[in-house]
């Protein structure tokens, strides 16, 4: 392994050392085709695959029935997917690899066909005019139910109970997925979020969730398992639009998190230009890292040179690689013997089965044919 690169070094993630800096981004892949919506023997063969990832965070997986928005995403909230999951992480760990999982909950990216009939949860009834992908293909999501300040303190305790059976089945910690115009980051925007009560209005109320989700996350678990992912500067795309207070929003959130011993911070560049938009930050990496006093994951558009570049240059401690891990199942010895990356078939993203999820050969599959 070329001890040069700035990616292939060591890092120390709480209480963790993980092997190096490639890790593995959160990716839906709608492979849980099944009644239990559990992860099985092809999830169990993906994450193996992958297991020389420094870390791997798994796709997104609902902490409950009402948190659904995509068909066939695993859930961790059940006891069968408890167990499904539990197959995982043995896998990985046995190859001598580290794993989080993500906690989701859509909130209004998700549609009444997931759910009933009934309406999908929300901060405030704002329809995001986004599609929601159901059983029966795309659909145009509808105006989400405004939630109660009962349905919020059940969303918190489920995002508890799901971190408790993230440890159970055998996982490193987890990651907080409040990014991507999902149901966190629909509470911290003032286009989003309407409420006038204690989860609504100032910067502080919209943002309140997060914190109530953190401080129910460390009665179960140790904090320093913790991580959480947010998207500073989203724009225009999963149904969110930024204004003049996004980005103080989000100055506020990772100041705040200072006083928190996480894992990790993971944030997005932006998905879109947005240089010409005064009120957003095009440079996430640069703005945050020296707000931010841990470790620090990046992510977005980032390939072997840039991911290099940004760590040597401080502005990063690691980076979260998606697309190039689907197609490249042993990134990290691609990146070591400067390989060239194999390409990714994006029709198969979201289709059931091992077509374009588990059939991308390693190097050295590739050599032994």
């Amino acid at each position: 392994m070329d001890r040069k690169q700035a990616l292939l070094q060591p890092i120390q993630v709480g209480d963790l050392t993980l092997k190096n800096r490639v890790w593995m981004a959160p990716m839906t892949r709608s492979r849980a085709n099944n009644e239990a919506k559990a992860p099985f023997d092809i999830h169990i063969k993906y994450y193996k695959q992958r297991a020389s990832s420094g870390l791997i965070i798994t796709e997104g997986s609902q902490i409950s029935e009402k948190a659904v928005g995509y068909i066939n995403t695993p859930g961790i909230h059940t006891e069968a997917q408890v167990e499904g999951w539990k197959k995982v992480t043995e896998a990985v760990h046995k190859e001598g690899g580290h794993i989080f999982i993500q906690l989701w909950h859509v909130g209004r990216i998700s549609h009444p066909d997931f759910h009933n009939g009934d309406l999908p949860h929300a901060p405030s009834a704002i329809n995001p005019h986004a599609k929601s992908f159901t059983p029966k293909g795309f659909k145009d999501t509808v105006t989400p139910k405004e939630m109660t300040i009962e349905d919020i303190k059940q969303t918190i305790l489920d995002f508890k109970n799901a971190a408790k059976n993230a440890m159970d089945a055998g996982f490193d910690g987890v990651e907080i997925h409040s990014s991507n115009g999902y149901l966190l980051h629909q509470f911290f925007s003032r286009t989003s979020n309407v409420r006038m009560d204690e989860y609504g209005g100032s910067i502080e109320n919209r943002a309140r969730i997060l914190f109530d989700v953190i401080d129910a996350l460390k009665e179960v678990m140790p904090e320093n398992r913790i991580g959480l992912r947010l998207n500073p500067s989203l724009h225009g795309i999963f149904g969110m639009e930024a204004d003049e207070e996004t980005i103080p929003t989000f100055d506020y959130i990772i100041e705040k998190l200072n006083q928190y011993n996480l894992a990790y911070l993971h944030l997005s560049e932006p998905f879109n230009e947005v240089s010409e938009i005064p009120y957003l930050e095009p440079h996430i990496a640069k703005r945050y890292r020296p707000m931010y006093k841990g470790a620090l994951v990046i992510n977005a558009a980032f390939d072997q040179e840039k991911g290099n570049q940004v760590i040597a240059e401080g502005l990063a401690d690691a980076v979260a690689f998606g697309k190039p891990f689907i197609s490249n199942p042993d990134l990290p010895e691609r990146f070591a013997q400067d390989a060239s990356l194999a390409e990714w078939d994006t029709d198969t993203f979201y289709t059931p089965g091992e077509k374009g999820y588990t059939d991308y050969p390693s190097l050295e599959e590739i050599k032994v044919d």
